[in-house]
């Protein structure tokens, strides 16, 4: 799993929605979805599922493709 990647590919699926509403959608930390789209951190399988199903999605799709 290549951080840079996955953190380029959330990067490209939020487009012009802002971090917050992303942040209220997934039930994380703003913080948190910047530290994954800056490719400092991963996250954890539950919310992986929940990015998936955010951005119409799956798993594979976003983090193992």
């Amino acid at each position: 799993m290549n951080r840079e990647r996955i953190g380029k590919i959330l990067m490209e699926l939020r487009g012009d929605t802002s971090r917050e509403e992303v942040s209220k959608g997934i039930g994380v930390s703003v913080s948190a979805v910047q530290m994954y789209e800056n490719g400092q951190r991963i996250p954890k399988d539950d919310i992986k599922v929940k990015i998936a199903s955010y951005y119409n999605k799956t798993v594979g799709e976003i983090f193992y493709t």
